[in-house]
């Protein structure tokens, strides 16, 4: 259980830190940091960021009473998989050919690493406690 304890705690930390970073300066964060397009409307990602603080106030829930809801982490593998799945795709195939894919592939690569932490966490949890009745 503290290996997914310990996950949680660090994805809710980032997923934190990026949906408040989206919610103050979306600009800089799309424009300047990931190097997209400018957009005309920029509401769609304080959304999002805001969607992400969300999220990582629940991890965290989940994550102080892991004993008894570790299978709830499910919903987050699920999440942190198809975002891993989504940004790889991305870096991979739909950038513009001037584009920097650097920060796209270390996006990937944490969102990959997380993905992979979380299904450790539940094979060993799922060890130590059954699911329950």
């Amino acid at each position: 259980m503290d290996t997914l304890r310990r996950v949680l705690y660090l994805e809710a930390g980032v997923w934190a830190v990026s949906g408040a970073a989206l919610v103050l300066a979306p600009r800089f964060v799309l424009m300047t940091v990931f190097d997209q397009p400018a957009q005309g409307e920029f509401a769609w990602l304080r959304l999002y960021g805001v969607q992400a603080v969300g999220l990582a106030m629940l991890m965290v829930l989940v994550a102080h009473r892991i004993e008894q809801l570790w299978w709830w982490s499910w919903a987050f593998a699920l999440v942190t998989a198809g975002t891993a799945a989504i940004v790889v795709l991305n870096a991979a195939f739909g950038l513009t050919p001037h584009q920097s894919s650097a920060l796209w592939w270390l996006f990937a690569f944490v969102t990959l690493i997380f993905a992979f932490a979380l299904l450790y966490g539940l094979f060993v949890s799922s060890k130590e406690q059954p699911f329950p009745d």
